[in-house]
């Protein structure tokens, strides 16, 4: 039965692409490295740490890579301050976590983004209060598709992973959650509706088209 709700992050509950893009393009200038918008969008939603060495192919040094995923962050960070809660949000979104939380459903967050990323949007939504726990890159060493993340946050939660579900809007995120048996909800807003046939309990366009009765209904 559903007793708990696990929430990707960037691209799920805010849209944020864009301030992702122009950040690792601001640091490529920075650094004089190649990159293309294309190379970006076949990494998003992976971790800093992949896809600086395997995605990007910029460096395999570890310390090189540490100092160029820190200075991306602050480069967004910068990037995202001052943006209105109406600009950040996906349809949606605060609407249904505001209303799980009020259900008494507790939600956790489980993203591969680094934790001041998601704790300055949490603020400007105004929904900090709405989340047991936030699970972020500092907290595994494993990124998706491995389930670490949502493992955690189903223990955060104190939920059974079988009576979580995962709401995303990556492939590898979907795969986490059935990976982690979990009940996935897919949100159209990074890939098509045909990457997740066969994959996913329930697709959708975003967030607003989805009830708790309809999360409920993933266990029938």
């Amino acid at each position: 039965m559903f007793q708990g709700a696990l929430f990707d992050w960037d691209g799920t509950v805010v849209d944020t692409k864009a301030a992702h893009e122009e950040s690792w393009m601001r640091l490529a200038r920075e650094e004089n490295l190649y990159l293309t918008p294309e190379i970006f969008r076949l990494s998003f939603g992976c971790m800093n740490s992949v896809i600086i060495p395997d995605a990007f192919k910029w460096t395999s040094d570890p310390a090189r890579i540490k100092k160029l995923s820190d200075r991306k962050e602050i480069l967004y960070r910068q990037i995202v301050a001052g943006e209105s809660a109406e600009k950040l949000a996906l349809p949606g979104a605060v609407r249904l976590i505001r209303e799980l939380k009020n259900a008494g459903i507790p939600c956790a967050v489980g993203s591969s983004a680094p934790r001041a990323n998601i704790e300055q949007i949490v603020g400007t939504l105004g929904i900090a209060d709405c989340f047991t726990t936030l699970i972020t890159a500092e907290c595994v060493s494993r990124g998706k598709p491995d389930p670490e993340v949502f493992l955690k946050g189903a223990s955060a939660i104190g939920v059974e992973a079988k009576n979580c579900v995962v709401l995303e809007d990556a492939v590898h995120g979907v795969e986490a959650g059935k990976a982690g048996g979990m009940k996935t909800v897919a949100i159209l807003t990074s890939n098509p509706r045909k990457s997740f046939i066969g994959l996913a309990d329930l697709v959708v366009n975003n967030l607003a088209e989805v009830s708790i009765d309809d999360l409920r209904g993933l266990w029938k």
